[in-house]
This record gives structure tokens, sequence and C-alpha cells, in this order.
């Protein structure tokens, strides 16, 4: 299963790269293939974030690769996490809060 982390970034400390870091962490630890955000190479000052190419990437990522989207503490505030719940929906990922995956079993298959 390949899961997409989505959640807060704008306005954040650093982003919220070590939460999304951290969480990604955990779950691969568990054996999930992770698709991180925090992980879209640019080196930039975030103002000059190139948010319409970001989320070329990021759509096709959720629409062809992804199987399940967890959304990340204050998703709610997120103008992008929730653009990517509503996409996620439409392409019929699994959805659900990392609140409710922290005590999730390891993956049966590792081999993803």
């Amino acid at each position: 299963m390949k899961i997409y982390l989505s959640g807060p970034m704008t306005g954040l400390p650093d982003s919220n790269y070590p939460r999304f870091n951290e969480v990604a962490g955990i779950l691969r630890g568990h054996g999930y293939e992770v698709y991180n955000p925090a992980e879209y190479p640019f080196d930039g000052d975030p103002k000059d974030f190139p948010l319409r190419e970001a989320f070329a990437e990021y759509s096709k990522e959720i629409c062809l690769n992804c199987d399940a989207l967890i959304l990340l503490e204050g998703w709610e505030n997120s103008k992008g996490a929730n653009a990517e719940l509503q996409l996620a929906k439409v392409c019929g990922l699994i959805l659900d809060e990392w609140k409710d995956w922290m005590d999730i079993p390891p993956t049966t298959n590792n081999s993803e």
C-alpha cells in the first residue's frame, strides 16, 4: 500500500517538515511505501515555492500511484490539505487521519 501524507505546511515552523518526516519514517518502518510532500525537491525561499508545479505533481501522485491519504494534525485549516483530500475522495483513495493510524500494525507485504 502506498500512502500519501497530507497536512498543513504554510506558516508553520520549518513548513511542518519535521512532522511530515517523522510520520513518514514511522509508516516506512511498518513497511508502507510513503509519498511525503516534505521531500519535494526545493531548496529556495519558501515564498518562492513553485506551488502550481508542486500541486501538479501531487495530484498525479494521489490519483495514479497512491492507495490511501493520511491527514496530519491541523489539516482542517489547510487549503492545500483540503484540496488534496477532495482529490483523493474523487480518485477513490482510502481516507483517514493520522491519529487513527498511530497503533497500526505492520503491513504483511513488504515487497512494495
